[in-house]
């Protein structure tokens, strides 16, 4: 009994201990920990301790109750008594400064973030949660903060998401210490209260829990979630700074499947289906006609020869053969052109002296206009229309907001593989870094880096700096350029990467933990370590890793393999000078680089005029290479155009000097053609002057071997003088040369219709140069045929024509491959078995083209522009190989908006109140899904930080009260005044003459310590303000693309941008559009196989018709010849898919002077057909390919054969590729084409035979020689 007695009287003793323990706790609760301000910290200078205070909360004095409702809104604690007093209200908002400007974006974040800072600054209920555990004298010099995680959660829930526009980053990025994916509550919270921040002046110990602690309740105050609006009406924060407010995350549409059937490529079972459909009633035809061929034999001339038959030749009266309408006709217009040239060859002949002399003259006059010729190198010129979209969009940024800047960039890397690992002190896991960042190769980049800041150039006698061409936004208050380099983290000194701080055991700071700081805060104006560097560059802005580091794994930077440095340079428009100054800056660049030996650093450099200066030299190193080209088919012409009868007449048979002559008049149609268009001022390209001599070579040597190799053929009959015998051949094959050299000309004159000025240049400059050497060939080259002829019978040496040979007997023969084609390759090729196997062939050839045609690539690879020895081939690769961020992209917004209104700021900007589908929202939503839309990151709004630096709480936007100037947030100045008031209305964002009055001021304001919004660096580009700044113009917002690397990724994301643009002006209906440097290059590819398709077809067109009038009206022919041009063409498809070849400007030029010299391999054969007289389809294509195979074969296939095999050996990527393969692949299946399956289409499907012409030829015939071979 007694033992319980005792029991029961200590339990309640014990029980009345804990009453009073708690009661004494709760007496406690109503005390502060601390009250004013007292000593200067030891730790962080400027900073003071607050003073030990156990009272009771004391009433603030008045004028610190606006600043209480300014930074902790409903924290008056009723009467106002607070643990704190004025000066510790205004240490706080000093210390909260940057947090606030970043993180008020957001209402809810804001108010949670001002809840933790007010409740351990001035709360009276201070020792309930807080518990000061070390001093000095009278100062509190550590405290413990009992904070509830439930609190702690939520805050950082509320801020996680909330963006700083002008970096692309998240702001808690730049107040967390870490990089915003590493960014806890935990850490937040503790790297907020760490003295190592530079703002905290003593340890505050934060100590997380949600239940009491030794006595402690932790501060659990209500929080506001980011989807919440708050008591005082403001919204839940925009979808851009809370994930929640968004939705699900958006996805993508999926990729179209490739178009299959039974898992294989749709297009290639297609064609191998229609191919053996094809073969099988090609077949059965072909075996079909010769069973009925055995049962009877009819020639198609039967009725037409038969003496028996009222409409034979034979008969009594030829003239009554029945020759249909379109025959008639056909025979009088060919007639007609056959005398108009007769007569014309004979008067060239009679006359040579004055018709060389004219031919001259206006040679010599259309060639005056070169000394006007300009030649185009600016690519932009090269490859963008002037009416085109990219290009109109460039001229519209260009003029709003000046050219995007010049580049010099460097990629460097180090042979060296030695990473290391880096320890952090006192705690923390290794950090792995790569190779390049060790501090002994960075103090060498360091150095190079500095080499090039001090290039000293010279231009027309004055000395040219960086600093003259520099990017350098903070000018004129901050000179210092803009340098994209890791090593401005360090300030670009020495010094600063050498700072460390440590004892004589351990280093606790130095350039490893100020780089990690860095990359995850590049904003910051302070890290977290002890050294407090800065990581804002030198000239006021921040270096973005992902701008300034390559190689590296996700957003592991420390893992990077490469350094970037970048240069940005003013460019200028229409400012030659200053152009000048920053070309040749460029070109000592240049040269230093190109002599920059390190052993540990291998570095691919460009600069903005690498490509232009490679690309001419290019040019004029393969100069020697085309040279040679043409000299072979020079000599060969000269050899090859005399027909040797022996040994003993060589000098007399050669034609060495009419090949000459006639070498000289296709150069002089080319020079009429460029004097005549410099005349009329247009440039000419590089293209042009490669590509119309190669060209107007083909289609002129042709025409020049077709006249001499007639006439060397030809037997001159009785009584007919030489000016009779060339008139008449003449007669004979200029209808011919008229009928290729026109519809070459009509087909380019119609190409010149084109978008793309390469290919609109080149059809107009090649259409007007064909031309010119038809009237010279069949003007000039007549007359010096002629000349020519009466030396060689005269006996005259050729070249030295005094000299003469003694008479002798003149044995006239056919040259070997003439007699050739006579006897062994036409008959071979079309014998009854070789000519299905021919055909089956050539369109299996063109089903396998037709297959591949839509797999040939689009684009143009930059490597291939540049020789194979060029310094910028190594940075291309670099480029693609290290680089993790793409081209800068401009959303910009065209003149007429209305930013004063609510309604116009609310479609564009992404902060609260936004509209979900304004500009900023929808890149935003854009870059989530980067993948598909190649946006990278979320764009700098000038808007958004524009809205938070004027806002009233931010100490930004001040303004003298005398005057009304702008006064800078590190002024110190009791006369300047808030640019807003603490009011309701105040805190809103600014209409009307509000809005325009601070614009200016924040577009002037460089970013500082005390205020990191100010919008000079970032933004003083980025509004087209009207004069006095009476009103808001054109404005962008930038991001950035993803990677790009290959020419299909460049096309993709002007397409995506264009589609986004699209969208976004769809929904604030204003014009918006996208820009990037790039676009105007790509442009091309979004329609260039249309464009192709177009210029193609036109072509075709233009030939068919031309070729049906000139052919005699005969429709079939000139069907015929369209189709063997389109196989042709649909072939190269084939070649460049199997050859690598993309389509681009350069092959679509070739394409179309490919359609122009296909006309010179089918239309000789078809018209020599047409005319032919022989008994059947066969025979009459035997003739037609024997008479003008020959010819065509010596005079384009022999003559360019020689000369492409040289282009082989260029030094160029381009030309090898677009000019060697191409061409090659030109003369190839033109002259298979031409020489093997038209005269066997011919043979099957050629056309009948006109019976006008039949008729009109015997009569020519009549008392003649032919006469009796034709009745044979």
């Amino acid at each position: 009994m007694g033992v319980l007695l005792g029991k029961s009287i200590s339990s309640i003793l014990f029980f009345i201990i804990l009453l009073s323990e708690g009661h004494f706790r709760w007496v406690e609760a109503q005390h502060c920990v601390w009250y004013g301000e007292c000593g200067e910290s030891v730790k962080v200078p400027g900073k003071k301790y607050n003073c030990n205070y156990t009272g009771p909360a004391v009433p603030l004095h008045s004028e610190g109750y606006d600043l209480l409702t300014e930074l902790c809104p409903g924290y008056d604690y009723g009467d106002r008594s607070l643990c704190c007093d004025v000066n510790q209200l205004r240490t706080l908002k000093g210390s909260l400064e940057l947090p606030l400007q970043f993180l008020s974006r957001c209402p809810a974040c804001f108010v949670n973030l001002m809840n933790l800072f007010c409740e351990l600054t001035c709360s009276p209920h201070q020792s309930q949660f807080m518990n000061a555990t070390k001093f000095n004298t009278t100062n509190v010099v550590e405290v413990q903060y009992y904070i509830g995680q439930t609190f702690a959660n939520a805050m950082y829930n509320a801020c996680k998401d909330v963006e700083a526009p002008s970096t692309n980053v998240k702001a808690i990025s730049l107040v967390c210490g870490n990089d915003a994916k590493h960014c806890n509550a935990t850490n937040w919270i503790q790297y907020m209260f760490n003295i190592n921040n530079g703002q905290t002046p003593f340890p505050i110990i934060p100590i997380f829990t949600d239940v009491p602690v030794m006595g402690y309740a932790p501060m659990n105050n209500k929080t506001y979630a980011c989807t919440e609006g708050l008591d005082d009406g403001s919204g839940p924060c925009s979808c851009q700074d809370c994930a929640k407010a968004c939705g699900p995350k958006p996805v993508p549409p999926p990729r179209p499947p490739p178009w299959t059937i039974l898992g294989m490529d749709a297009m290639t079972v297609i064609m191998w289906i229609s191919y053996m459909a094809f073969l099988l009633v090609f077949i059965g035809g072909v075996l079909g006609a010769c069973c009925y061929r055995k049962r009877t034999v009819m020639s198609e001339y039967g009725p037409i020869l038969d003496s028996n038959n009222p409409r034979s030749l034979n008969a009594d009266n030829p003239d009554q053969v029945n020759a249909s309408c379109c025959e008639t006709l056909g025979e009088r217009f060919e007639n007609a052109l056959r005398t108009l040239f007769t007569s014309w060859g004979s008067f060239c002949v009679r006359r040579p002296s004055l018709v060389i002399l004219g031919s001259m003259i206006l040679v010599v006059a259309s060639s005056g206009g070169l000394i006007y010729m300009r030649i185009t190198t600016n690519p932009v010129e090269l490859w963008s229309s002037p009416t085109s979209q990219a290009r109109q969009e460039k001229d519209y940024f260009d003029s709003h907001f000046g050219p995007f800047f010049r580049t010099v960039q460097l990629i460097i890397t180090t042979p060296v593989k030695a990473p290391f690992i880096y320890s952090p002190y006192p705690m923390g896991s290794d950090v792995p870094f790569g190779s390049i960042l060790d501090k002994e190769i960075l103090h060498q980049v360091l150095d190079l880096q500095l080499e090039i800041e001090g290039i000293v150039a010279t231009y027309e006698g004055q000395n040219v700096t960086m600093e003259d061409l520099c990017l350098a936004p903070l000018a004129p208050y901050n000179n210092n350029c803009t340098i994209l380099s890791v090593l401005n983290y360090f300030q670009n000194s020495h010094d600063v990467l050498d700072h460390s701080k440590g004892d004589e055991f351990y280093v606790y700071a130095d350039f490893h933990s100020h780089f990690l700081y860095c990359v995850s805060a590049p904003a910051s104006l302070n890290d977290t370590t002890v050294l407090h560097d800065p990581c804002l560059g030198t000239y006021g802005g921040p270096i973005f890793p992902w701008l300034a580091l390559g190689g590296y794994d996700e957003t592991n930077y420390n893992n990077a393999t490469a350094l970037v440095i970048t240069f940005p340079l003013n460019n200028y428009l229409n400012d030659s000078v200053r152009v000048g100054k920053a070309l040749a800056w460029e070109k000592e660049f240049i040269t230093l680089m190109k002599n920059f030996k390190n052993p540990n650093l291998t570095v691919a450099f460009s600069s903005e005029r690498s490509i232009e200066d490679e690309i001419n030299r290019e040019s004029n190193s393969d100069i020697s290479t085309i040279v040679v080209s043409y000299a072979i088919m020079f000599i060969y012409i000269s050899l090859a155009l005399g027909h040797i009868q022996s040994f003993r007449r060589v000098m007399v048979d050669s034609k060495i000097s009419l090949g000459i002559a006639g070498i000289l008049i296709v150069l002089s149609s080319v020079s009429s053609s460029l004097g005549i268009f410099s005349y009329c001022g247009i440039p000419l390209t590089l293209i042009v002057i490669e590509v119309i001599p190669f060209l107007v070579l083909a289609v002129g040597v042709d025409n020049i071997f077709i006249i001499v190799q007639t006439y060397q053929r030809d037997e001159r009959m009785p009584q007919e003088e030489l000016h009779q015998q060339i008139g008449r051949i003449l007669g004979d094959v200029a209808p011919g040369m008229f009928l290729s050299s026109f519809s070459e000309t009509v087909a380019f004159f119609l190409g010149a219709l084109s978008n793309m000025p390469a290919v609109r240049t080149f059809s107009m400059f090649a259409g007007l140069a064909v031309f010119i050497d038809f009237l010279l060939q069949i003007s000039c080259f007549v007359s010096l045929l002629g000349l020519d002829a009466k030396r060689q019978e005269g006996n005259r040496l050729d070249i030295f024509c005094c000299a003469k040979l003694p008479e002798a007997q003149q044995t006239k023969t056919d040259s070997f491959l003439f007699r050739f084609f006579k006897k062994i390759f036409a008959p071979f090729i079309l014998t009854e078995w070789v000519r299905p196997i021919i055909v089956a062939v050539f369109v299996g050839m063109v089903s396998f083209s037709i297959a591949v045609v839509n797999k040939v690539e689009l684009g143009l690879d930059q490597k291939l522009s540049m020789p194979d020895d060029s310094y910028v081939l190594d940075y291309f690769k670099n480029l693609s190989m290290y680089l993790h961020t793409g081209a800068p992209v401009y959303f910009v917004v065209e003149d007429g908006l209305n930013y004063t209104s609510p309604e116009g700021q609310n479609v564009v900007c992404g902060g609260v109140g936004c509209s979900n589908n304004s500009l900023v929202q929808q890149v935003y939503t854009a870059s989530l899904v980067s993948n598909y839309t190649t946006i990278a990151f979320t764009p700098s709004s000038w808007l958004d930080d524009y809205f938070d630096w004027v806002k009233p709480q931010s100490t930004c936007c001040r303004f003298y009260n005398s005057s009304g100037d702008f006064c800078n947030a590190t002024v110190v100045n009791s006369s300047c005044l808030h640019c807003r008031p603490m009011t309701p209305s105040g805190k809103q964002r600014p209409e009307g003459e509000d809005f325009l009055r601070f614009l200016p001021m924040f577009l002037s304001d460089n970013p500082n310590i005390k205020c990191g919004k100010g919008g000079h660096a970032a933004y003083a580009s980025a509004v087209d303000l009207y004069p006095d700044h009476t009103g808001v113009g054109a404005t962008y917002f930038m991001t950035y693309h993803t990677t790009l690397k290959e020419s299909p990724d460049f096309i993709e994301a002007l397409k995506m941008a264009r589609i986004l643009a699209a969208n976004i002006s769809q929904s604030i209906d204003h014009k918006v559009f996208a820009y990037s440097v790039f676009y105007v290059f790509y442009e091309q590819y979004l329609t260039i196989a249309y464009d192709t398709a177009l210029n193609l077809s036109v072509s075709l067109a233009s030939i068919f018709v031309v070729s049906t009038v000139l052919l005699g009206f005969e429709l079939w022919s000139a069907v015929l010849v369209c189709i063997t041009i389109a196989m042709i063409l649909v072939n190269m498809f084939g070649v460049m898919w199997l050859w690598d070849i993309s389509l681009n400007a350069i092959s679509l030029v070739n394409l179309v002077m490919c359609c122009g010299i296909s006309v010179e391999f089918c239309s000789h054969i078809v018209r020599a057909f047409s005319i032919s007289v022989k008994k059947n389809r066969v025979e009459r294509a035997e003739e037609a390919l024997a008479h003008m195979g020959s010819s065509v074969f010596s005079g384009i296939t022999l003559t360019k054969f020689g000369g492409i095999l040289i282009l082989a050996l260029s030094k160029s990527q381009i030309f090898q590729v677009f000019y060697f393969r191409m061409y090659l692949a030109i003369v190839l299946l033109g002259a298979t084409h031409g020489l093997i399956f038209l005269p066997v289409l011919l043979s099957y499907i050629g056309p009948s035979v006109n019976k006008a012409k039949v008729l009109a030829a015997n009569s020519r015939s009549a008392g003649t020689e032919r006469e009796r071979l034709l009745n044979y």
